[in-house]
């Protein structure tokens, strides 16, 4: 049966991610699959360079990489040039303009700060390690954790009953279990728990 938790790490720092990535390349009028597109454009070679081929890769349907190609041809980044032998396909090609934007386009800093930060740590499994980069990710984009309530500052045990001291309410045992967008992290936590 597979780890539940590590799947929720997992998950969860893959929105961290995109949302940064949704925020970066709206500044420059782009989407994430514009830049997933230049990326494999740029990685593959004359026989999978076309548009089926990036459909297939990225697992999306040819209407949406028929659009994305359009954006990115509108924006001069990539170009389409016909097969010389069969007319019917259509082979892509990044422009100047599309090999300097990938060029330009770092990885997203935070993960890089949040990468170092857990190289220094000594982890012992992989559900630590990953967790050490949820943490830091979350530091680095001052996100809201989203924890359980369980490794949360404000959780309480009253008199053998579970309290939240930010609203000042009861929690049943189910609550606690369970995900909150006031979450912050108590130290020594972990923010996924079973």
């Amino acid at each position: 049966m597979p780890n539940a938790t590590l799947f929720k790490l997992i998950e969860r720092i893959t929105n961290l991610l995109r949302s940064e990535e949704r925020k970066k390349y709206a500044a420059i009028g782009l989407q994430p699959v514009h830049i997933q597109v230049l990326e494999y454009i740029a990685s593959c070679n004359r026989f999978s360079d076309t548009p089926a081929a990036v459909a297939e890769y990225l697992g999306l349907t040819k209407g949406t990489i028929s659009q994305s190609i359009q954006v990115l041809e509108r924006k001069n980044l990539v170009e389409k040039t016909q097969d010389q032998e069969d007319g019917r396909v259509v082979h892509l090609a990044l422009t100047t303009d599309g090999s300097n934007l990938l060029t330009e386009i770092k990885p997203i800093d935070v993960f890089e700060q949040a990468q170092e930060a857990v190289a220094k740590s000594a982890f012992t499994t992989v559900e630590a390690a990953l967790n050490g980069l949820l943490i830091e990710l979350q530091k680095g984009n001052n996100a809201k954790s989203f924890g359980v309530c369980h490794s949360c500052v404000n959780f309480m045990e009253i008199d053998n009953h579970y309290h939240c001291n930010l609203t000042q309410q009861p929690l049943s045992q189910q609550d606690a279990k369970r995900i909150c967008r006031e979450h912050v992290l108590a130290d020594g936590h972990d923010f996924v728990e079973e």
